[in-house]
């Protein structure tokens, strides 16, 4: 019996993007990551006496594309508020972020689990800004705090409790990393942290309606340890609950070496941080002709790549999912495609060769670009090569950066189709081995594939493989 025959799992999911603005949200400080502590900060960022905060409009139009792209509906007329509390990090004090009027709500986004549809809430997307980051050193009595990231620009996409399952939390999370990379409002770098999740957790007894005391999982940067993280704290919750214990409302850290949750604090709620709104900045009022321009300047989003390589492109579900993940992946995709009846051999070399050289990272940089790969499907498709032989070309083409069919015919690659030569090369196979033909006509049909590497062998992997078999099949009958 499942855990889930008798329990349900709850979880909401608060994912905090860092927007891919070239400054901060309120000052013109830089946001590039890994610079010397402390160097990309101003006397905003400090918080010091007299200065005031310029709301970034890059940061604005990010948000509002992934507002759009997640189906929600903007508020035109939103509100930033101070969020209060005390934080080495947070040099003001208070964190500028957004309350009763965030920049949109009331959203969805559809993500497929296991050949089924699942429908998550988003109940709002609200802008604000990062925090520094706090060092504690092990042992020493003190903590070090680098303000580089204080100020960067961040939206919080805050998910209603419609998740049930580890699978379907991760699989909402991937699909939403790859919306937010493909608009480039964010980067995605879960390691650099500037697409991290926090995870509202909670258990109940199967048909149960009423919600659990949820407990939140803070700052999970990778999509192993989420899953490891929400595995653990629903058995620990289920397991105080048999026992007759209650669970804790808590924000808790996870050990990925432990493999454990620990509590960090008790769970805040909102009147806790005494939200008021932010006295230095004027409501945020969008006006509906850049709404609709930002909206058309929307790219093609992963969703509607799968469908479309699907539909139109004949590919698997399972493919179509791999070249549409990311952007750069599809991009590349597409480029070399340029013959949709070949779509399917395009995609067959994408997946199985390509990415096996290259990542997502680097494909646009990779040696062998579309151009290379369009050319060498083309060669395959008409015959003039064998997949066997254009794996070796894709070596000399890394090697040289030549196009495939100068390769081709510059080292005599060009496959055998003239069956006569063929015949010659079989029936000197056949020759050369009675016993095993005897072993075939007795029942030994596995031989054929060992006939069939022997001619390639022979052939130098130039001849037809089709017409190998063909002629194996008549000579061996």
């Amino acid at each position: 019996m499942s855990i889930y025959d008798t329990w349900e799992l709850v979880v909401g999911c608060e994912v905090h993007c860092q927007l891919a603005t070239h400054s901060k949200i309120f000052s013109a400080a830089p946001t590039t990551f890994g610079a010397a502590p402390n160097s990309h900060v101003n006397e905003v960022d400090l918080g010091l006496p007299g200065v005031l905060p310029v709301l970034n409009k890059h940061a604005v139009e990010l948000a509002v594309k992934a507002a759009l792209a997640l189906n929600c509906t903007l508020n035109m007329r939103s509100v930033f508020a101070r969020k209060n509390y005390f934080y080495p990090d947070l040099p003001k004090g208070y964190q500028i972020s957004q309350h009763d009027l965030p920049i949109c709500e009331h959203g969805h986004l559809e993500v497929d689990v296991e050949d089924r549809a699942v429908r998550v809430g988003i109940t709002r997307i609200h802008m604000e800004e990062d925090a520094g980051k706090s060092s504690h050193m092990s042992g020493a009595p003190f903590s070090l705090v680098d303000l580089n990231r204080a100020g960067v620009p961040l939206i919080e996409i805050v998910s209603e409790p419609d998740l049930r399952h580890p699978d379907e939390v991760i699989a909402y999370l991937k699909e939403l990393r790859s919306i937010v990379m493909y608009l480039g409002v964010c980067d995605g770098n879960m390691q650099e942290g500037s697409f991290r999740c926090d995870a509202n957790v909670s258990v109940r007894r199967r048909g149960e309606t009423e919600l659990g005391t949820r407990c939140e999982l803070k700052n999970l940067n990778s999509f192993k340890f989420i899953k490891d993280a929400i595995n653990y704290e629903m058995r620990r919750q289920i397991e105080l609950i048999e026992s007759g214990q209650k669970v804790v409302q808590q924000t808790r850290l996870y050990n990925p070496d432990k493999g454990v949750t620990f509590p960090m604090r008790d769970k805040e709620e909102a009147h806790d941080y005494r939200y008021f709104p932010e006295p230095d900045l004027p409501p945020l009022v969008l006006e509906q002709a850049w709404v609709s321009r930002l909206k058309e300047e929307l790219v093609e989003l992963p969703a509607a790549k799968r469908q479309r390589y699907q539909e139109e492109l004949g590919l698997s579900g399972q493919d179509a999912a791999v070249l549409a993940a990311d952007k750069p992946v599809a991009d590349y995709f597409e480029a070399a495609c340029v013959a949709p009846k070949w779509a399917k051999t395009t995609a067959n070399w994408v997946i199985h060769e390509i990415l096996r050289e290259a990542s997502a990272d680097t494909i646009g940089d990779f040696a062998l670009t579309p151009a290379h790969l369009a050319e060498l499907v083309e060669l395959i498709e008409t015959k003039v090569i064998s997949g066997k032989i254009a794996k070796d070309v894709l070596g000399y083409v890394l090697e040289s950066g030549d196009m495939p069919a100068k390769i081709v015919e510059t080292r005599g690659l060009k496959q055998v189709t003239d069956t006569g030569a063929i015949a010659a090369i079989v029936d000197q196979i056949l020759a050369d081995n009675p016993d095993k033909v005897e072993e075939f006509r007795a029942g030994k049909e596995a031989l054929k594939g060992w006939f069939v590497g022997q001619v390639m062998k022979a052939s130098k992997g130039k001849a037809n493989p089709q017409a190998v078999n063909e002629l194996l099949d008549q000579k061996l009958s």
